[in-house]
């Protein structure tokens, strides 16, 4: 019995993004969770804090702090506090990560490009459309149900 083709779809895009992404953490001998993290906090300036990682990238707390005291102490990294609200600790990449994310970011762009193989303009922008569409139903259900 074969899975339901939509969640399949987003369970595969997974497995295909760790797949290309493997090489690059093997030889930077990062797991694929910390990489994710990095590239995260890079992408997304305004998200600097470990709740956003949870919050947003949906990665649980308790793989968030593991892998961030790692990117810390690999360098990758650096904690600073956030001036007038000590509980919060905003995470900066540091310039030891620039090339990281760099490759990282390459990595992004061939695995989309990968992934519109075969599409002309007129399919691809359909299906932006369309994926606007769902992502907005999808804020709707989640603030209807949340």
């Amino acid at each position: 019995r074969s899975m339901n083709p939509t969640i399949e779809i987003s369970f595969k895009t997974a497995q295909a993004y760790s797949a290309m992404c493997k090489p690059l953490c093997q030889e930077l001998k990062l797991p694929q969770t910390a990489f994710d993290i990095l590239m995260f906090l890079a992408n997304n300036p305004d998200c600097t804090t470990a709740r956003d990682i949870v919050e947003i990238r949906k990665i649980k707390a308790n793989l968030v702090s593991v892998n961030v005291d790692r990117l810390v102490q690999e360098g990758y990294l650096e904690r600073r506090a956030v001036a007038g609200d000590r509980r919060k600790t905003q995470l900066l990449c540091t310039e030891k990560a620039q090339p990281v994310i760099a490759r990282g970011r390459e990595v992004q762009e061939r695995f989309f490009a990968r992934l519109l193989q075969n599409t002309d303009a007129a399919t691809r922008e359909a299906f932006f459309r369309t994926m606007e569409i769902i992502g907005k139903n999808l804020d709707e259900i989640l603030k209807e149900n949340g």
